[in-house]
């Protein structure tokens, strides 16, 4: 996490390498993980056999999608987007390794690991949040992006360096995407961890988890005068509305599931009035509304997500 975070930030600074800092600070994460694998899959300690097969299929997806990425590189030239093919095999396998430890764990330690799942989740909107700063600061006259990668990317559009090959580098895909990927996506991983992990404040907990750690780390490398990225402070108040849906209302899906979606986007307004805010379609909250309450409801009716205790004291 700490390399794919700085990784996001390089690229918004240097034109890609194989061996740059964080793709090192990355294969040092991944070596521990595949090694953890090993002891769990030699020993049968740690994890049952389910989670040990999402485990082992999760990292035998990340270490095919790491040389599929490199050659991707190499055909396509620059990949000046989080949402692409390759990438997207990164972010499915490091999902399975963790929904398999999440299935392994209990208390505190799920609701890491499911803040861990949010943040690999919610990993391809770091474009829009540091895009954002990028195309800010490319009006302003004083690009955090560097010539050479600035160069790169306007030859690959086919394009001079001008403002609308900023803007292109900085927010690649529909604005309809940022609000649904983040008021439904991510909002729905709080849904399931307050549920399966079934404490009280887990959503909120967990949500606030990830901004600190996002701020820190914002903070740091602001020292390293890299670039930095807008916060989704709004998911806080989606969090909120989660947790108090569930104690107060929590026979009541679709009740839920709306507050929610209100919760989501008036704190987007609110961080827009604020702050900086990706851009966003204000107009999809209708379709975020229908979605989280598809996924709200549907969740609600699978007995194996309730807590351990839960399905002992309902069996009692």
């Amino acid at each position: 996490m700490l390399g794919s975070s700085w990784d996001v930030s390089w690229h918004f600074k240097w034109l890609r390498d194989d061996f740059a800092p964080p793709h090192l600070l990355n294969s040092a994460g991944t070596i521990l993980a595949m090694v953890l694998v090993g002891v769990h899959w030699y020993t049968g300690f740690g994890v049952d056999r389910a989670a040990k097969r999402l485990i082992e299929t999760g990292m035998a997806i990340f270490m095919i999608a790491i040389p599929v990425d490199v050659v991707n590189h190499r055909v396509n030239g620059l990949d000046i987007t989080s949402w692409s093919p390759s990438h997207a095999l990164l972010y499915l396998g490091t999902a399975l390794m963790l929904i398999g430890v999440i299935k392994g764990s209990r208390g505190v330690v799920q609701a890491v690991f499911f803040a861990l799942f949010l943040e690999n989740w919610h990993f391809p909107a770091l474009h829009q949040e540091y895009g954002v700063y990028g195309f800010k600061s490319w009006l302003e006259g004083r690009p955090e992006a560097e010539p050479i990668l600035l160069e790169f990317a306007a030859k690959q559009m086919g394009r001079p360096v001008d403002t609308v090959m900023a803007e292109r580098f900085a927010f690649p895909v529909s604005e309809w995407v940022y609000p649904l990927w983040t008021a439904v996506g991510t909002v729905f991983i709080l849904v399931l961890a307050r549920r399966v992990v079934g404490m009280r404040w887990t959503a909120t907990g967990i949500a606030a988890g990830y901004l600190a750690y996002r701020v820190v780390a914002g903070y740091l490398l602001d020292l390293m005068d890299f670039p930095h990225s807008a916060m989704p402070f709004f998911l806080l108040a989606a969090a909120v509305a989660i947790d108090l849906a569930f104690r107060y209302m929590p026979a009541v899906p679709v009740a839920g599931a709306l507050l929610t979606t209100g919760a989501a986007y008036a704190g987007l307004v609110l961080q827009d009035w604020i702050t900086e805010v990706p851009p966003y379609a204000l107009e999809a909250w209708p379709v975020a509304a229908v979605l989280l309450c598809l996924l709200w409801y549907g969740q609600s009716k699978i007995k194996a997500l309730d807590p351990p205790e839960t399905v002992a004291s309902s069996a009692s």
